[in-house]
C-alpha cells in the first residue's frame, strides 16, 4: 500500500476514534431492590414506572435516585453496568426524592429475591452522553 495512502487511512480512524470516544462514568452507589407489587409502588398498576414504562418480571431494569439523574448525567433508558451483576440495567425508574447515591434493582415479583439481595454498595458505570 502507497505509504501516503497508508498514512491517510491511519489519520481518519483515529479522527473517528477521537470524535467517538465517551466518557466512561463510575460511581459507588446503594443498591436495594423492588418488585413490581402495589405495596412497594404506586397503588391500581405497579408495573408502571416514572416515564411510563412497562416494567415486566425478567427485565434488566433500575430506578435511580434524583441525584443520580440531575448531578451525574443518568437518564431514563441509560444503559448501566453493575459491578457483580450480568447484563446492563436500564434506567426505567425513579426513586423517591428522599434518596441520594442509590439506585433499586428491579426484580419482578419475586419479593423473596429481592429480600435476599437486601442493601449492598455496589459499583455502577455508564457512558455519559454529553
Amino acid at each position: 500500500m502507497n505509504k501516503h495512502i497508508s498514512t491517510y487511512l491511519l489519520t481518519i480512524l483515529f479522527g473517528i476514534g477521537l470524535f467517538s470516544c465517551q466518557n466512561r462514568e463510575t460511581l459507588e452507589v446503594t443498591a436495594t431492590a423492588y418488585n413490581s407489587v402495589e405495596a412497594q409502588t404506586k397503588k391500581g398498576d405497579p408495573a408502571t414506572a416514572a416515564w411510563g414504562d412497562k416494567l415486566k418480571p425478567g427485565m434488566k431494569a433500575i430506578a435511580v435516585s434524583r441525584d443520580l439523574l440531575y448531578d451525574y448525567g443518568l437518564e431514563h433508558n441509560s444503559k448501566v453496568k453493575i459491578k457483580g451483576l450480568t447484563g446492563t440495567y436500564r434506567v426505567l425508574d425513579k426513586m423517591n426524592k428522599r434518596w441520594n447515591k442509590r439506585i433499586d434493582i428491579y426484580m419482578g415479583t419475586d419479593i423473596e429475591k429481592a429480600r435476599e439481595w437486601g442493601k449492598q454498595q455496589v459499583e455502577i458505570s455508564w457512558i455519559a452522553e454529553n
